[in-house]
């Protein structure tokens, strides 16, 4: 294995490296045209281009100029595939255009650093190998699941939901999906190198990815699925946290539920009750009643004051939650997981000249954290998973609530975000959770994408985005748990430690002089 290693090593002394220009502009290309991977493009192709054309970048490279590749490439890649964050910020934060756009940029270069320091890493510890930059490209997607906070987003799996290579999902999840990806990215240029032994491995997981997908391993309890009714009220994000508006919201909501009453499972998304629990108890009371006259579960998004804690805590402890009532059904979920400049502003005081349109929406300010070991709505003798909005970016989290559960319910409001791609991204997520589990995934939201989603990740109805609408259809409860559910990351994060620990142990001593010299 050192003989192969310091082979490479030579092939990197032997080729005269390009002006650096040359590869950073490569590389913010490469991040730009990312996200035209995932929804609503899918151009699955370009998840294996653009890693490839990163991995290429950095042959030959020290670690500082991979440093500077590496955050190109991140900028690239943050500045477009999140770009969908300038409608929260510009239209409903009412902050200035340019401001946004900076903000955006900030927000680019922050993410960014993740690539920067992947890339040095890859060049200062480990040979230039597709079995080190894999295992790096997947821990670092993986720390961005909670490095302050985490903002898990833009993974190279996501590309492949629906597509051949989620075989691997239900026994690895995402990132298992990722590595099969960089692996086949990196081999593709490998291959171009005339190193042909790369055909092997890529053979291997192609036809791994056709045999995962024959494993079986949840199947339909011997029950009679729910019929569900998901209500889509469509109101405008401008309009949601009015005083004024917010008798019109109950309205539209109650006005589309009247016929629906009498189904099984009706769920209303997130916040569809703009008003906490305190203020609105009459309405509560009516509609449970309702719910319990018919036979209905009625789950609702709705601000919740939890009121012998706060009087615990001596403090206001208000909480974005799910509420299940009605006939055999009952719980509460409070959101976990809580989104910086979405739910909250950090530093809100500092920065209020900042977001001074967000400073007095109620969603934005003092929600409290949800515990870790809550327990799963109760919904005519099963067990519902929750999940709020945000949350469904977070593998572990989906997990953790998915292996209590029968099935699975997302509540979202993706209004921040109308007409950009972020609210298709965030269902391609629920999908590949969906996926993962084994689960059918339940989702409603204010303006869209309201939809069903069987347990292998395929949608089975969806509701057209900024309409009113009712969507209808059957929920069937799942048994047994796939390997990801029992298992988490852990399978790949070990691999990919593993390959790191074997690749640091035999790297070319004389490229690590080399480089020592040039820094």
């Amino acid at each position: 294995m050192r003989a192969y290693f310091n082979k490479l090593a030579r092939d990197v002394e032997q080729k005269k490296a390009l002006p650096l220009i040359f590869p950073l502009l490569l590389a913010l290309i490469a991040g730009a045209i990312f996200s035209f991977s995932l929804a609503p493009f899918e151009q699955w192709y370009i998840a294996l281009l653009s890693p490839a054309l990163l991995y290429a970048a950095l042959h030959k490279r020290s670690p500082v100029h991979a440093f500077a590749i590496g955050l190109s490439y991140g900028i690239g890649l943050w500045f477009v595939g999140a770009f969908w964050l300038y409608t929260s910020i510009h239209v409903y934060g009412d902050t200035a255009a340019p401001l946004a756009i900076l903000m955006i940029a900030v927000m680019a270069l922050i993410m960014g650093l993740f690539s920067a320091f992947q890339a040095w890493s890859y060049r200062r510890f480990f040979p230039e190998t597709p079995l080190t930059f894999a295992p790096l490209w997947v821990l670092f997607e993986w720390a961005k699941t909670w490095v302050f906070t985490g903002f898990p987003w833009l993974f190279a799996g996501y590309a492949f939901t629906g597509y051949f290579l989620d075989g691997y999902a239900p026994l690895f999840g995402v990132f298992g999906v990722s590595f099969v990806v960089i692996i086949l990215a990196c081999a593709l240029v490998e291959l171009c190198r005339k190193r042909f032994i790369w055909a092997v491995p890529s053979a291997v997981l192609l036809i791994g990815a056709w045999a995962a997908s024959q494993i079986e391993f949840v199947q339909q309890k011997a029950t009679v699925p729910l019929s569900v009714s998901l209500i889509q009220g469509n109101i405008p994000q401008d309009l949601k946290w009015l005083t004024e508006y917010q008798g019109k919201t109950l309205s539209i909501y109650a006005d589309l539920t009247r016929s629906e009453w009498g189904r099984d499972l009706i769920v209303w998304p997130e916040s569809s009750i703009p008003m906490f629990q305190t203020d609105i108890q009459p309405f509560l009371d009516a509609m449970q009643q309702q719910a319990q006259n018919t036979g209905s579960a009625w789950v609702t998004g709705i601000p919740y004051w939890d009121l012998a804690e706060s009087q615990r805590e001596q403090h206001p402890m208000f909480y974005n939650s799910i509420m299940a009532s009605g006939t055999q059904a009952e719980g509460i979920y409070k959101k976990q997981r809580l989104v910086p400049f979405g739910e909250y502003i950090p530093l809100s005081g500092f920065l209020s000249w900042v977001l001074p349109a967000l400073q007095n929406d109620p969603s934005m300010s003092g929600f409290s954290r949800g515990a870790n070991d809550q327990t799963p709505l109760k919904v005519h003798q099963h067990n519902l998973g929750a999940a709020i909005c945000y949350e469904v970016a977070y593998p572990n989290l989906t997990r953790r609530n998915a292996s209590q559960s029968d099935f699975l319910v997302t509540v979202s409001n993706d209004a921040w975000f109308t007409g950009t791609a972020g609210p298709l991204q965030h269902l391609q997520m629920v999908q590949m959770r969906a996926k993962e589990n084994g689960r059918w995934f339940v989702r409603a939201t204010n303006t869209g994408v309201t939809a069903i989603i069987n347990h292998d990740g395929e949608i089975v109805k969806r509701a057209p985005m900024d309409q009113a609408v009712v969507l209808r259809g059957e929920l069937p409860a799942m048994q047994g748990q796939t390997l990801y559910t029992r298992l988490s990351d852990w399978p790949i994060i070990v691999v990919s430690l593993l390959l790191l620990l074997l690749g640091w142990f035999f790297r070319p001593k004389k490229v690590d002089v080399s480089f020592k010299s040039r820094r």
